[in-house]
């Protein structure tokens, strides 16, 4: 992946026998800067705004005209609906920010593990670190909760992973998932992980079968697991309570 890409990268470049000139590009989130995957041509400014470009260029390259994907304004206007969410929720405060940050790093992740299936270390981690920092000062559980959030969730799909893996001789998800539910049990303490389970779970099962159905999928080609994941992190980080009475009535 590009990240161990990077890695041997700079690896290479501390061999003083390396040749720098063939190394290859730094390619990460931040770099190079938006172009075109047709053309190479950089994405100018006025052509990067959320949603108003795609509309104004008629989704279409200013350069080779070439149809632009609909999942960047999917994924913009997303991110945009999920502000205004946050905003209703908690208003104009530092949990409302803190929670911002995250929807759009659980966006990022979806929207990265349903094209490649992979959770970028680089955003997990990030995620997690500041789930704890917020939750340092209890901003949605005590610390004490978050920390047994962070390694029940990572522990709970780990264990599924091997028992699955033990009986069946296959892999069912990836160290991603683990790392991802770990980052999420950082921000809603070890209380919500069932709630986030059960949402993921009950909702990857239903769309997976819609699309057999629909012809779009075919039966036994995995499913990335992250973006369900994602999914029900956002809903407990917003509606935790009622999530959490929901399934309790149900279990009951």
């Amino acid at each position: 992946m590009r990240e161990a890409r990077g890695e041997a990268r700079a690896t290479l470049a501390d061999n003083a026998y390396a040749e720098v000139d063939t190394l290859p590009e730094p390619y990460d989130l931040a770099r190079p800067r938006s172009h075109c995957p047709h053309c190479g041509r950089t994405v100018r400014a006025l052509e990067n705004i959320p949603l108003l470009s795609f509309l104004w260029l008629r989704g279409r390259c200013a350069g080779c005209a070439r149809s632009i994907s609909w999942r960047y304004p999917l994924v913009e206007l997303a991110t945009g609906v999920l502000a205004v969410l946050v905003a209703l929720r908690f208003g104009q405060s530092s949990a409302g920010l803190l929670v911002l940050v995250c929807m759009a790093l659980l966006v990022a992740l979806a929207a990265i593990d349903l094209d490649t299936f992979y959770l970028p270390d680089t955003l997990t981690y990030a995620l997690l670190w500041l789930g704890l920092v917020a939750n340092s000062f209890a901003t949605f559980v005590p610390l004490p909760d978050a920390v047994w959030g962070a390694i029940a969730g990572y522990l709970s799909l780990w264990s599924i992973y091997w028992l699955f893996k033990l009986l069946t001789g296959k892999e069912g998800m990836g160290y991603g998932d683990f790392k991802l539910l770990a980052a999420l049990g950082a921000w809603v303490g070890w209380q919500n992980l069932p709630a986030i389970v059960i949402v993921s779970s009950l909702s990857g099962a239903l769309i997976g079968i819609a699309l057999i159905a629909s012809g779009r999928h075919e039966r036994g080609k995995p499913l990335p697991f992250g973006p369900f994941l994602a999914i029900a992190g956002m809903i407990v980080l917003l509606y935790g309570d009622a999530v959490r009475a929901w399934y309790l009535d149900v279990m009951v």
